[in-house]
């Protein structure tokens, strides 16, 4: 898998109750054609990056076709995981 390029947001939170911020990223990925997440639409990972108190991390994510939108049940390994985790580490918005 390589991330090819991306989006990314700071979510507000309008009423204060989350602690930390959390960061929208929209990945969009390659993978070989032997691999199992393989879409000849392309693919793209929504991310739920979380900063606080207790560091960052993946909140959550789903794997997209990009021309259907179709959600792909499919879970990431744990290396795509910390390659995903490093990226946005990486990319996010300094305010």
């Amino acid at each position: 898998m390589e991330i090819i390029s991306h989006t990314v947001e700071k979510i507000e939170d309008p009423f204060g109750i989350l602690s930390g911020d959390r960061y929208e990223f929209f990945l969009n990925i390659e993978v070989p054609e032997d691999d199992e997440l393989y879409s000849e639409h392309g693919l793209r990972i929504k991310v739920l990056y979380i900063v606080d108190e207790n560091g960052s991390r993946i909140s959550h994510y789903h794997i997209f076709e990009n021309n259907t939108e179709k959600v792909l049940e499919f879970e990431l390994e744990e290396d795509e995981e910390s390659l995903i985790k490093a990226y946005c580490q990486e990319h996010l918005i300094e305010e």
